[in-house]
């Protein structure tokens, strides 16, 4: 994957290398492929540790609010439910709220699967950002997020 970035890195035409939204494109794909080849020493995909995170950040939660919140297809939900459900990382339960609904919440294997992935996230983030001193790496940050219209003071991967 990362012969490929390089090639279309070096054979991009020379009014596109220089553009912002060029390099972001590259730095991003390059950041996609660290982080995913990390989680996949732990048996996860990036949507799968998407998951897993947004349900402890709002467990319990209801699958469609879920789904709602990482901006998911249902169908593409259900399938990586089902993934973390066999894996028992994750169980869904009738919503004590509104037994119609399933609510979503982590295992204590899922919290332990969650924390591995975010340690491999960071030390991948960590690589990514390898060519700049810590400084820099606070600056370019807040300036991606300024960018990115994040805000300060959020995090992640």
């Amino acid at each position: 994957m990362r012969g490929m970035a390089d090639k279309a890195a070096a054979t991009a035409p020379s009014r596109i290398r220089p553009l912002p939204s060029w390099l972001l494109g590259r730095a991003a794909a390059r950041g996609r492929s660290l982080v995913a080849d990390a989680l996949a020493g732990h048996g996860m995909k990036m949507w799968h540790h998407v998951v897993l995170a947004a349900v402890e950040d709002l467990e319990p939660v209801a699958q469609a609010d879920l789904g709602r919140a990482v901006a998911l297809d249902p169908k593409d939900l259900v399938g990586i439910l089902n993934d973390l459900q066999d894996a028992s990382l994750l169980v869904r339960a009738p919503d004590p709220k509104d037994r119609r609904k399933n609510a979503v919440s982590l295992t204590a294997a899922g919290r332990r699967r969650l924390e591995e992935c975010a340690a491999a996230g960071d030390r991948a983030n960590a690589e990514l950002l390898a060519p700049l001193g810590p400084d820099e790496r606070g600056e370019f940050l807040d300036m991606l997020r300024r960018i990115a219209g994040a805000g300060a003071g959020t995090g992640g991967d």
